[in-house]
């Protein structure tokens, strides 16, 4: 005889809503950033249709941020709302099997209702990784932006520290918010080998406002100019951000 759950078989017992919390890295070149666009390969988009067609339910993945195109991610937190009967790991191996082989799930596991990825976040943190060598491996061509030239490691460093402070961050972004105060924790400039690592944590960032950050200190490393820049309000340092950082593309 079937065991039922009450009056119903296996078969018709409707799954409870879950939420779920996924921890994701993922190699950000071939995506157009992580929010869903219509015709456009992105990180949000390739998640939700993986999961359609594990549950065949139309589920919004919730990011902790949405990074720009290009950006890669080593433990991006997100979550969504499902039901399913799938077993944890079931579900784990169907997103890895169905997801673009640049993105994985690294960690999946039932939290709370109340648990939002963006709004439960705590910091987030960007690295950013300049590689000095004369050539650039293939295997790293990805993942550094590759500058040949001399840069003032002792001014940089000076400069990245008076990022690290609440303020109206609105200078250092390509548009404007209507609360554009952000609380920057750590900002640090460090020379490991032939790379120069910049490392800058914060509440949440603007949009652009970490790529015009290091193209600032980049570009003015060696002009002495940066660390006025710094210290400026926002209209003056918005002038003077993109006389030096829009002129080429940004890292």
């Amino acid at each position: 005889m079937e065991r039922t759950a009450g009056n119903r078989t296996p078969s018709t017992v409707k799954a409870s809503l879950a939420n779920y919390r996924v921890t994701l890295c993922y190699d950000g070149t071939d995506f157009k950033g992580w929010q869903r666009q219509p015709r456009e390969r992105t990180i949000q988009g390739a998640l939700e249709n993986a999961l359609f067609k594990i549950t065949g339910q139309l589920v919004t993945v919730h990011g902790a941020g949405r990074t720009d195109a290009g950006v890669h991610a080593e433990g991006q937190v997100a979550n969504f709302r499902v039901a399913t009967r799938l077993g944890m790991d079931d579900l784990f191996r169907a997103m890895n099997a169905l997801l673009p082989v640049e993105l994985r799930v690294i960690s999946l596991r039932k939290v709370p209702a109340d648990f939002h990825a963006r709004r439960s976040a705590r910091s987030k943190t960007y690295r950013y990784r300049i590689l000095q060598a004369s050539r650039v491996s293939p295997f790293l061509v990805r993942y550094v932006l590759h500058w040949p030239h001399r840069l003032d490691i002792r001014a940089m460093r000076k400069a990245a520290a008076l990022f690290m402070r609440e303020a109206d961050f609105s200078a250092f972004s390509s548009n404007r918010e209507l609360h554009p105060v952000r609380k920057v924790v750590l900002s640090d400039v460090r020379k490991k080998g032939d790379e120069i690592v910049f490392t800058i944590r914060a509440g949440g960032f603007l949009r652009y406002m970490v790529r015009t950050i290091v193209g600032t200190l980049r570009r003015s490393s060696g002009k002495g100019r940066v660390l006025s820049a710094a210290r400026r309000s926002p209209p003056e340092a918005s002038a003077w951000s993109k006389s030096t950082t829009r002129r080429g593309p940004s890292p």
